[in-house]
């Protein structure tokens, strides 16, 4: 009885030890690349620079909450925030809908030639952001795109449409990936399923939407929920767009606000922006869960 006992601890201690050694690399650098970061934002976020008499060396001091005061009555960083939102109340919807419509496609029997067409759709999220801003911006300045028919005649890069211009870039970069999670949760749905719709005589659109699409729910808020932090950290595209647009301003964005801060330098302002950034995403992503989950429960 003794020597079972002696037997089995051993070998929780090295199932401990495997463990730990698994997972030391993961935790060196998920503290060391992304706690440190973060600890050190909040850090500076606290920070606050005073000068001793009108000439003298700018030292940086501890300010309390004074850079969250500064945020709070920022109004271009708020409108920033309202701008990327409704961006994301249209774009997020359309993106989902569309990669589910593919998905449905390339799983359905119907369709031939599915591996082409799945490497086709996913091919735009290889290309990174900035080459995808830099080529649809090139498409829409009316002196440089081809399609001139269309430039002439509508400002793609004005104040008014430049926000749904930079949507299509994030829809026709990202639909792809969106649509192969939501494709992976089509596969793992087993095939007996179907065959019991088939012999209750249900068509290809009834399954589509009588199974199918309840039982990929949660691909979609997962996929819904990557797609609203991208929105709030929108940066790239509006970046590169503003070389083709006087309406992309150094504020168009949160991010594009947090970069253009730090650029001034005010890094502690920067750093407090970025914390409530943080802060706004969690609690938007954590309130989308709960209600899609509350709904689903239902």
């Amino acid at each position: 009885m003794a020597r079972d006992t002696a037997v089995k601890a051993s070998r929780a201690v090295s199932h401990r030890k495997a463990l730990a050694f698994f997972l030391i690399p993961f935790g060196s650098l998920f503290v060391l690349f992304y706690l440190v970061p973060i600890l050190y934002a909040i850090y500076q976020s606290l920070l606050t620079v005073e000068r001793e008499g009108t000439f003298g060396p700018a030292v940086q001091v501890f300010g309390g909450l004074t850079q969250y005061i500064a945020v709070f009555q920022n109004e271009p960083f708020w409108a920033s925030i309202g701008r990327v939102l409704l961006f994301g109340v249209v774009q997020v919807p359309i993106m989902l809908g569309v990669a589910l419509v593919l998905a449905l496609l390339l799983d359905s029997p119907l369709v031939r030639g599915s591996k082409f067409f799945r490497l086709a759709f996913f091919a735009p999220y290889a290309v990174p952001s900035v080459i995808a801003a830099i080529m649809w911006g090139f498409l829409y300045s009316p002196n440089l795109s081809p399609f001139t028919a269309v430039t002439s005649s509508v400002d793609l890069l004005s104040a008014e449409t430049v926000l749904w211009s930079i949507a299509n870039v994030v829809t026709w970069v990202y639909v792809g990936y969106n649509m192969l999670i939501i494709y992976s949760a089509l596969l793992s749905i087993p095939q007996e399923i179907y065959e019991a719709a088939r012999l209750d005589g249900a068509g290809q659109f009834r399954i589509a939407f009588a199974i199918k699409i309840p039982l990929v729910v949660p691909a979609l808020v997962l996929t819904g929920i990557f797609s609203i932090i991208g929105t709030l950290q929108l940066l790239a595209e509006p970046q590169v767009f503003q070389s083709f647009s006087n309406a992309v301003t150094s504020t168009f964005t949160p991010n594009l606000t947090i970069y253009s801060t730090a650029s001034v330098p005010n890094i502690s302002l920067a750093a407090a922006m970025s914390v409530v950034l943080a802060l706004a995403t969690f609690v938007l992503s954590f309130t989308v869960l709960k209600l899609t989950q509350r709904r689903t429960a239902q």
